[in-house]
């Protein structure tokens, strides 16, 4: 019986663990989740200094996430919005933009849900338009779209839900990341 040499795997969160190193989950880690994006403090930054926020992917479909993340930025931040998605006509009572490009000012922030794949050719579009920051949301990840927004000088948000650290910087995030709406000093099931 042999025993697989073991190596520390550093995993994005920071937390370390030993992983076999031929392991699919070592080399997966490896390679797709080195790059490492702007501290938490610098994300407080951008979020507090921008004015406007451009959401890349906006559906009307109350049952997607940036439908909810849309209908969150308009009730609880100051934000100015603007939601991009060539097949929609109004969304959160809005008019809807076909592109970055067709918007009437600079978004400080361009937030997208699309997929990994689309993410390069949407970071080419904000270059095109001269936006500074991409937020590209929870459960996104293009690594080498990442490192090539980067190299063009923006700033670039990956894997994180502009909802939930908007709210955690500001002190709205409560049971999974939501508001209840319920203030009580009873635990529920009491």
């Amino acid at each position: 019986m042999s025993t697989a040499t073991a190596e520390v795997t550093v995993l994005p969160n920071g937390l370390s663990c030993e992983l076999p190193a031929g392991s699919p989950l070592a080399r997966l880690l490896k390679s797709q989740r080195t790059w490492v994006g702007p501290s938490a403090k610098e994300r407080q930054a951008i979020l507090r200094a921008a004015k406007t926020v451009a959401i890349v992917g906006a559906s009307p479909n109350t049952a997607r996430s940036s439908y909810f993340v849309g209908t969150y930025l308009q009730q609880s931040s100051d934000y100015e919005l603007f939601f991009v998605n060539p097949n929609a006509e109004t969304i959160l009572g809005q008019p809807v933009y076909r592109s970055l490009a067709d918007l009437p000012v600079v978004p400080d922030i361009v937030d997208v849900f699309r997929k990994a794949s689309d993410i390069p050719s949407v970071i080419d579009d904000v270059l095109a338009v001269g936006a500074k920051t991409v937020w590209v949301q929870l459960g996104i990840w293009n690594q080498d779209a990442a490192i090539y927004g980067e190299s063009k000088g923006l700033t670039v948000v990956m894997d994180r839900c502009i909802k939930v650290e908007h709210a955690r910087f500001n002190g709205g995030l409560r049971l999974f990341g939501f508001d209840t709406g319920v203030i009580s000093s009873h635990k529920r099931g009491s």
